[in-house]
């Protein structure tokens, strides 16, 4: 049993170093110059188009969820433990120059989940119940055209959904609970257990409701905490980007050595956090995503892109600047949560409280969206909803068992299976690179003609058209 511990172990820390940041960054710079820059060309359009028609968009159906609760359900599955405490560990390990190597890769993100959402829409089909599913699964099988792809994807985002969903998630809750009331383990598993079933038996309509009140919530309550801090500490901002942008190429990093070894640590952890913080090219978001009621499949791409900007380029660069500015990112000993909750608590006496409470909402959240991914991911593998219904139970049952520190294993086996789902939705998104044109071309006429009234566009069974 040791030997494989040390085994998976070992391939975990190799997946994750330079080898999965090369393939998500190679993977997303073909499809930002395949889909000629259109993010960047379009991103006031984008905009406009996300948060600006948020009344507009608010429309579902009893076969759907809006936009706006789409991308909310996408995005407390995306905002985690990541952007507090992986900020911290890029800043502990790269130095504040990491964070400039996490806003490139994160511009490079914006397109790589944009590509993901638009294809996921695109592909999506029904259930039996009428309601509709997709996600990485089906674009792989019907754009990419490889069922054992497909397959692949969905047997390794299970194993990363029961470690990193359930596992993880509910420890995070149940020990930052213990941190600030002393709560025993055990119960705060059976709390977790109960609010969990409370979101999740309602299915995607009643995780989507949830999610569209709660991550707006807890995103606005931590971005204030941090914009309260960093009004208090205004004399150290400016300084603190000009730290960002010269320790970027300057080689100056917490845990480097020589110049240029310091200068790659910088790039490798900034290039991790941006990639990992968003989940671009991990294939999970799309899945909520692919329920969504809109129009077109590039007007929820568009949500996708400003998800990687609400994620990476708001959150985790709030998280960043706290901890640059309050200068304790050079004290050893301090890493991780406990470095953001001690920059918090420089400024702000209770600013370690605003730190795990905003890592209790953020795992829970996680937790119930990645339930959700789990399901589809059995129905996929087993063609059975029965099995994927029985699945939830089964989620949250290991939700407990991860609240109380149990099957710690399984979550190294998790990280590597995150990695290892990575590498068929990347190749599958490069593959259709071109259909991904094709969509972008007809949405430019919709753009055009949308002012007019005279142009509609369904997606029923459209995506063959693009796929021939």
């Amino acid at each position: 049993m040791d030997k494989i511990i040390k085994i998976n172990s070992e391939l975990s820390d190799f997946l994750w170093g330079y080898p999965m940041i090369v393939a998500l960054l190679f993977g997303g710079l073909v499809l930002v110059f395949r889909s000629n820059f259109w993010v960047f060309k379009n991103f006031s359009y984008i905009f406009k188009n996300t948060f600006g028609r948020l009344v507009k968009d608010s429309k579902s159906d009893e076969n759907s969820i809006s936009p706006f609760e789409a991308v909310s359900t996408a995005l407390a599955g995306t905002i985690g433990a990541g952007n507090i405490v992986g900020v911290a560990t890029a800043i502990g390990f790269g130095g504040p120059g990491a964070i400039f190597w996490m806003w490139i890769a994160s511009f490079v993100c914006m397109t790589t989940k944009m590509v993901e959402v638009t294809m996921a829409v695109a592909t999506r089909v029904s259930d039996d119940d009428g309601k509709y599913i997709g996600g990485p699964m089906y674009y792989i099988e019907k754009g990419a055209g490889s069922k054992f792809l497909a397959k692949i994807f969905s047997f390794f985002a299970f194993i990363a959904i029961i470690g990193t969903g359930a596992l993880v998630q509910s420890n995070s809750i149940s020990e930052s609970l213990n941190a600030m009331t002393g709560l025993n383990l055990h119960i705060g598993g059976i709390l977790i257990v109960i609010f969990m079933l409370l979101v999740v038996v309602g299915g995607i309509k009643r995780i989507g409701a949830f999610a569209s009140k709660i991550v707006p919530i807890m995103s606005i309550f931590y971005i204030i905490g941090c914009i309260l801090i960093l009004i208090l500490q205004f004399e150290n901002l400016l300084p603190a980007f000009k730290e960002i942008i010269v320790c970027a190429f300057s080689g100056k990093s917490v845990a480097g050595g020589a110049t240029g070894s310091a200068i790659l640590l910088s790039i490798r952890w900034g290039l991790a956090r941006g990639i990992f913080s968003n989940e671009a090219g991990l294939g999970t978001a799309p899945m909520a995503h692919a329920t969504s009621h809109t129009d077109h499949p590039i007007r929820q791409g568009m949500w996708g892109a400003i998800e990687v900007f609400v994620s990476s380029m708001i959150i985790c660069t709030m998280t960043a600047l706290v901890i640059i500015t309050s200068g304790l990112y050079e004290t050893k000993g301090l890493e991780g949560a406990a470095l953001t909750a001690a920059s918090f608590s420089k400024t702000l006496p209770l600013g370690k409280y605003i730190v795990s409470l905003a890592l209790i909402l953020f795992a829970f959240t996680t937790a119930v969206s990645w339930c959700y991914y789990g399901q589809r991911c059995v129905k996929y593998l087993t063609g059975s909803t029965k099995i994927a219904e029985i699945f939830k139970y089964a989620y949250i049952g290991f939700c407990y068992v991860g609240s109380i520190g149990g099957l710690k294993f399984a979550w190294s086996v998790a990280d590597t299976a995150n990695a290892l789902m990575v590498i068929p939705n990347i190749i599958a998104l490069i593959i259709m690179s071109g259909t991904f044109r094709k969509i972008l071309k007809d949405f430019d006429k919709y753009k055009i003609s949308e002012k007019r009234g005279n142009y509609a566009w369904t997606y029923d069974n459209k995506w063959e058209k693009y796929f021939e």
